[in-house]
């Protein structure tokens, strides 16, 4: 071959050579990126699986959660209903934290009877709380009322309401526990839509209606506005004044309001 000034042909060896280190090239970041994928999917796993210890709340027996409790016991536990316990209010009353004789805190929702409307959602989160059980909602132990007083006995959420960590100073959510919320609220929608023989529509869910227990776990409250649906009724057909900017007004789709919990929770800064 040298004799007629032709180039000795590649042997097989470079080839193999040049293709095996191209498979190296692909091959060990697609690993690399495989194994990260794997390790964060190991990670959510364990991070959900540790999120599903029984809460104090939802661990107490029976005969505790479905006490009564008088007007009396509901004073003292806030201190005859003083400002150093209130934990927010609403558009048909006040929230405070309760702190009862046996040691139980709870948070105590008392319905201002003078607002129009406070009687019939008080009637609504009684009905529509009633049978539902879900680890993503708000538990309602008990109820305490009478002629002049209507108040419900909540689970307590040491951690307050998801519009004060997205929008208040000195409060942090990292992308993580973001995720692990949003799973928490969709959760809970997707129980109360499709989990339960009567679809439940909560009609007002927004951040300040996301609770957070001691873990940062999601829990859906405040169900004044909603409304059970029966076999044939449309969502489309219900009409509730819901909060603007977080519900359609002519359309109680869950997904319309939950996108917007899950905006606020991407892009959320403070």
């Amino acid at each position: 071959m040298r004799r007629f000034s032709f180039r000795p042909c590649m042997t097989r060896s470079f080839h193999q050579s040049r293709r095996s280190k191209l498979l190296l090239i692909i091959l060990v970041p697609l690993g690399a990126s495989l194994m990260v994928l794997a390790s964060i999917v190991v990670f959510m796993l364990r991070r959900r699986g540790n999120r599903n210890v029984p809460t104090q709340a939802e661990s107490l027996p029976a005969r505790t959660t479905l006490a009564r409790i008088s007007y009396i016991e509901v004073e003292r536990a806030t201190q005859g209903f003083d400002q150093c316990n209130l934990l927010g209010f609403g558009g048909y009353g006040s929230v405070y934290k309760g702190i009862f004789a046996n040691g139980m805190v709870l948070a105590i929702k008392v319905f201002n009877l003078q607002i129009e409307g406070a009687f019939k959602s008080f009637d609504s989160e009684c009905e529509v709380l009633r049978n539902l059980c879900h680890r993503n909602l708000t538990k309602v132990i008990t109820s305490c009322t009478n002629l002049d007083f209507k108040a419900l006995l909540l689970e307590y959420m040491p951690n307050g309401s998801l519009e004060q960590w997205l929008h208040s100073d000195g409060y942090f959510l990292n992308m993580i526990q973001r995720l692990d919320i949003m799973i928490d609220v969709a959760s809970a929608l997707e129980y109360l839509y499709h989990g339960y023989a009567t679809v439940a529509v909560h009609s007002d869910l927004k951040p300040s209606n996301v609770l957070l227990d001691e873990r940062l776990i999601g829990h859906v409250s405040d169900f004044g506005l909603a409304k059970l649906l029966g076999e044939g009724e449309s969502i489309a057909h219900t009409k509730t004044l819901a909060t603007v900017g977080y519900i359609s007004p002519d359309s109680q789709i869950p997904n319309l309001s939950f996108s917007r919990v899950t905006l606020e929770l991407i892009i959320a800064t403070h």
